[in-house]
Formats: structure tokens, C-alpha cells, sequence
């Protein structure tokens, strides 16, 4: 009897500890749900250094402010790795164009907006070349999550937020589809993960969130809602940030980023997203201005949000994280909040951790993805007005060379023959070219080796 009622148990028990929020505290679970800001000096700098050692904050959001060059960037994200003892998210908005916090001022390049990739060039190799850039920037930088792509619909181009900034693809919600596609693919191609925004839909709002109450009952077309649900569809997990939108047909008193119905009867339930749900920054005045902290913080996490994100971690002269963390644990002895939502949120940012991204610096020292017969790059990247390509190949073949624009007009040859193998060096000078993104294509066969660089007057 004692052996039948062991074995009859065993499944149970396995099953209770084979999920993460089972080996952490309450309060470290808690800490693992922010993502906060970072000042660059002093003691609120040792704040934030103290919430990564013994608060288990789990990322970090970091501005154009605290970006000054590529080497200062990647020792600052090395830095901030080493103090944590489970591995952080570092993330950066890298959207292209005015949203960009890696640009021509810290030591990148320009970049295009969404409205540039979406309505100009409209093609898939122009949008997957820019992310493949921008995702190798934040792959070197050591960022491992992208807040982005935007995927509104911009249904109203003068929306002060969206289409008066060139953020969106386009006022076709396919065509939005297909550009997020590509930019997702390949920032997840360096396990870097990208978080859709602005759920439900910003692109019709005649006020900016970060300025004001944002009300889109009358102006939200559900056709906004197609986006998301053919990326949940085609297995997009990885984030959504909601919006700080009112929808009243959705919910009389909260926006989508504290309304259950928004984020759990609708993203959860009816649309089928399983991945990390992130608030868009909780100190917006749409927020600010119209609900208390306090209620803020405990209607987005019973709505059935995952990551709560700051612009700062510094709340009324102290730590916001050890004041939140110590909020919501009393939220849970009370019984306001229930502790399994807590858990939840936990294990699915865990989970994403943990399969998604990569997590250590150890991880982006080298190539992240495994090589093929054909590796083509180019130095310096951005460049002005010449590069050097460098063509690898692993065995004898013959091979064409070319540079193409992101129409796909060749604007030079640069080899066409038999190559051995081993390391191949050919000088490209762009001339009268104008700026822009340009192609690298390497054809040997059926095989097309394509790689991005950049042209910067």
C-alpha cells in the first residue's frame, strides 16, 4: 500500500518542482517581473547595483543617455551581467530611424524607419538587411532584447506618437505583418529577443501616452488586432508591450496595460499568446496622471502582466525595485494578488530566458550562428567612402561577387571566377554613391551568401 501510494505521488511532486518558481522566494520571483532604468553616476547607480546583487532584478533598460560609444556600451552591459546572479534582460528601443538609440552619435550609423522600409523600399531584403545590422549591433553591444518591432497600423499618418514619427510599416496591416516577420527573424537569428508594441494598437491615437490620457474607442479599427494574431500564429513568443490605451468597449476603468480583458480574456485566451506580456513605461503620464502607483502596479499584474518597465529605479529617494518588491509581497499575504500569478509571470520569464536569448557575455564573443561553406564581411562597417570585403570560403568553387543597392540594382562587380579556398579581400569604393544601405551577395551554385553594410556621407 505504501509503495502504491509512493509511486502514485512521485508524478505530483516532480511535477511541483520541476518549475522554476519553486526554487525562488516570493521576493526574488517579484524582482525577476522589473525592468528598470539606469542613472550613469552616483548613489542611485549604487542603488541599482544593489537591486542586481540582492533584489534579483531581472533587466535593465538603458537610454540614449547611458550610450556613449561602442567599446564604453559593451563593458557597461559586461558590468551589469557579472553583478547578477540570475543572468539579466538588457534591453535598448531599436526601432530604426528617430527611435534608434544606437546611431551616428555614439558611433553607429543612421539608420531607416519603419515608414522608410515599409513604404519606400517595401522589400524584403532592404528591411532584413537593416535589422541584420542593427541585431549585430546589439549582439556586439551585449543588449539580448530588443524593444521592437513596432507593429501599429497606421491608420491615422498625423498620430503624434506613431505616423508623425515614420514608426510604422504601413496602413496595411499585412504589409506590417510581413516587415515585422523579417525584423523579428533576424534579431532572433542572434537570440536576441524583440518585444511587438504597442498592443492593442497605437496607430490610430490622436494623443501621445507619454503626454496624456490616450483614448482610441473611437478611432481603434480591429483590423490593428491581425498583426498580432498571424505572429502568434506563425509561433511569435518571445514579448508584447501594451499599450497605455483606453479602449472602453474593453474596459470602463483601465487602459490596456492594466486591463485583464485587454491582456488575459483577449491576448491570452482569445488571440493564444503564451510568451512574456511587458508594460510600456508605468511612469507615462497617460498613467501618471489619471491612476495611483499603488493601483498601477497591482492592476497590471493581476491584469496578467509579466515585466513591469521603468524609466528609473529610483522611487520616492529609494529603490523602486525594494519598494515594488515589498508592495506586491504584501498584495499577496492580503490576498490582493494571488501568489500563482506571481509564479506565472515568473516561469515565462524564465522561460524566455532561459531558451530565447543568450544571457552571457561568453555567448557573444564568437559567432552565434554556425558557419556555412560561404562567410562574406565587411571593415569598417559603417564606411566612407571605401570598405574592405572579405569573402571566406571553405573549399575551391566558382564564385560571383557583387554589390547591389536595396532595389537590387547592381552598382558594381566585384569578382566573378574561380576562388580557391581560404580568405579572399576585394576593396570596394562606393564613389559618387549616395548614403545608404548596400548588398554584398556572394553566389557560388544554388547557394547565395547575402550580407548589409552600410554607406555613411
Amino acid at each position: 500500500m505504501k509503495r502504491s501510494l509512493l509511486l502514485l505521488l512521485l508524478p505530483v511532486t516532480l511535477l511541483l518542482f520541476s518549475s522554476p518558481s519553486h526554487s525562488q522566494s516570493l521576493q526574488d520571483k517579484i524582482g525577476q517581473m522589473l525592468m528598470v532604468g539606469m542613472p550613469n553616476s552616483g548613489a542611485a547607480k549604487d542603488t541599482l547595483i544593489t537591486d542586481i546583487l540582492d533584489r534579483n532584478l531581472g533587466g535593465v533598460i538603458l537610454f540614449a543617455y547611458n550610450l556613449h560609444n561602442p567599446v564604453q556600451i559593451r563593458e557597461l552591459t559586461d558590468e551589469l551581467q557579472e553583478y547578477a546572479n540570475s543572468s539579466l534582460l538588457i534591453s535598448v528601443d531599436q526601432e530604426g530611424g528617430i527611435v534608434a538609440r544606437l546611431d551616428e552619435k555614439n558611433g553607429y550609423a543612421e539608420t531607416y524607419s519603419a515608414f522608410e522600409l515599409g513604404y519606400i523600399f517595401n522589400s524584403e531584403d532592404s528591411t532584413r538587411a537593416m535589422a541584420q545590422m542593427m541585431a549585430h549591433w546589439l549582439l556586439e553591444a551585449g543588449f539580448n532584447m530588443n524593444l521592437a518591432p513596432v507593429v501599429d497600423v497606421n491608420v491615422n499618418p498625423n498620430s503624434p506618437a506613431i505616423g508623425r514619427l515614420d514608426r510604422s510599416f504601413s496602413n496595411d496591416e499585412y504589409r506590417v505583418y510581413e516587415h515585422a516577420s523579417w525584423f523579428i527573424d533576424e534579431f532572433n537569428r542572434q537570440r536576441i529577443a524583440t518585444a511587438l508594441k504597442h498592443y492593442p494598437g497605437h496607430g490610430s491615437a490622436v494623443v501621445d501616452s507619454h503626454f496624456g490620457f490616450t483614448d482610441i474607442t473611437n478611432t481603434w479599427q480591429h483590423r490593428e488586432l491581425d498583426v498580432y494574431r498571424w505572429l502568434i500564429q506563425d509561433g511569435y513568443r518571445d514579448a508584447i508591450m501594451t499599450g497605455h490605451l483606453f479602449k472602453q468597449d474593453w474596459d470602463t476603468v483601465y487602459p490596456a496595460s492594466l486591463s485583464h480583458y485587454a491582456i488575459t480574456t483577449v491576448l491570452r485566451d482569445s488571440l493564444g499568446f503564451e510568451g512574456v506580456v511587458i508594460t510600456d513605461e508605468l511612469f507615462m503620464r497617460a498613467l501618471r496622471d489619471n491612476y495611483g502607483f499603488d493601483e498601477s502596479i497591482v492592476a497590471t499584474i493581476n491584469a496578467g502582466t509579466d515585466i513591469l518597465l521603468f524609466n528609473t529605479n529610483i522611487y520616492n529617494n529609494m529603490s523602486l525595485a525594494r519598494y515594488v518588491i515589498s508592495l506586491v509581497t504584501a498584495k499577496v499575504a492580503d490576498g490582493t494578488i494571488d501568489e500563482a500569478t506571481i509564479n506565472a509571470a515568473y516561469d515565462r520569464i524564465m522561460e524566455l530566458k532561459d531558451n530565447r536569448v543568450f544571457t552571457s557575455a561568453a555567448l557573444v564573443e564568437g559567432p552565434v550562428q554556425k558557419p556555412g561553406s560561404i562567410q562574406v564581411s565587411n571593415y569598417p562597417n559603417p564606411f566612407n567612402p571605401a570598405t574592405t570585403l572579405t569573402v571566406s570560403l571553405m573549399e575551391s568553387q566558382d564564385v560571383n561577387v557583387m554589390v547591389t543597392n536595396t532595389i537590387g540594382q547592381v552598382v558594381q562587380q566585384i569578382s566573378r571566377g574561380h576562388l580557391h579556398a581560404g580568405v579572399h579581400t576585394f576593396r570596394f569604393d562606393a564613389g559618387a554613391l549616395a548614403s545608404g544601405v548596400y548588398f554584398v551577395h556572394v553566389r557560388s551554385g544554388s547557394q547565395i551568401k547575402t550580407h548589409p553594410m552600410m554607406l555613411v556621407r
